[in-house]
Parts: structure tokens; sequence; C-alpha cells
């Protein structure tokens, strides 16, 4: 703030004008705060970047289909993706790459794998809490990437409920 009002007084700027300044500075303050705390709340193991991704090196990835699910759209419609491919392709890369586009855009975000999600569950399941832990983790985030869904091993998991 001392600095918009030395600037001001400089520049002899009129109130409207100085209170505006004001007013968009504290603006970008507070949005910084939150892209930082939504960072720091996400489980976001590392910043990756749809721009650092190499779309040549996984062919399968359609430039035109990523560049369209950046826009982030897809969450305000409620929309889920799965990214499937082989092991080393960027899955995870490119998963990062949303969850970060969405932190910066201001949206909750949860990144969590599927085996630290599933050990989380049945704790809370075993200490009563699985439905504080859902509201919590699962369902406050407005983007949920659940990463290494196919490195869980499925067999011999018996469910505890029936959704028939």
């Amino acid at each position: 703030m001392a600095g918009t009002a030395q600037q001001a007084a400089e520049k002899e700027t009129s109130y409207a004008d100085f209170l505006e300044q004001l007013l968009l500075s504290e603006d970008r303050a507070r949005n910084e705060r939150r892209r930082q705390v939504l960072m720091q709340q996400s489980g976001l193991p590392t910043v990756k970047t749809v721009e650092q991704y190499d779309f040549k090196f996984a062919s399968g990835a359609p430039q035109s289909q990523i560049l369209e699910l950046a826009g982030l759209a897809f969450i305000e419609r409620k929309g889920n993706i799965v990214l499937l491919g082989p092991s080393g392709v960027g899955k995870t890369h490119l998963a990062s790459a949303l969850a970060h586009r969405a932190i910066m855009a201001g949206i909750s975000t949860r990144f969590i794998s599927a085996a630290d999600l599933t050990l989380q569950l049945v704790a809370a399941h075993h200490q009563d809490r699985l439905a504080q832990y859902f509201s919590r983790v699962v369902q406050r985030a407005k983007l949920l990437v659940i990463d290494e869904i196919g490195y869980l091993p499925l067999v011999g998991m018996k469910p505890t409920c029936s959704l028939t």
C-alpha cells in the first residue's frame, strides 16, 4: 500500500485513480494468497504445466484435445476425464498440469494417488469417520485427480456394501 500511495503522490494521481489502484493491488494480493493456499491444500507433488508436455513423445495424446481440456470447461460442466495409456507416456504430467492450471484459476483441487486414497478411506472406515473423510477430502474439491489407478491391485478386494 505504501508503494501505491507514494506512486500516486509522485504522479499526482486523483483520489479515485489512487483508490482504484489500491483496490486492484489488494485484489491481486488476495488472489495470489488464495492460489498459495489452494496449492498447499491440493496435495500436488510437483508443478507441471501443459506447456512443458512433450506432445511429440506421446503421439496418442491429441494436442488439440489436451489444450481444450486445459481450458478447464470440463470442471464447470462437472465432467470426468480418464487418461489412459502405457506407463511413461505422461498421464501423471497431464493430470498434474490440469490440476495446476485449475489452482491458478482459483479452483479448489485435490491430487491423490489411488493407493493413498484407498489407504485413507480404509483407515477412515475403521475409525468410523468415513463420511467425514469423504466430505472433507473427496467432495470438497471442485477438481479431484486420482492418479495411478492402474497400479492398484483389485484382486481379492471384497466390497463392504453392494450397490445393486
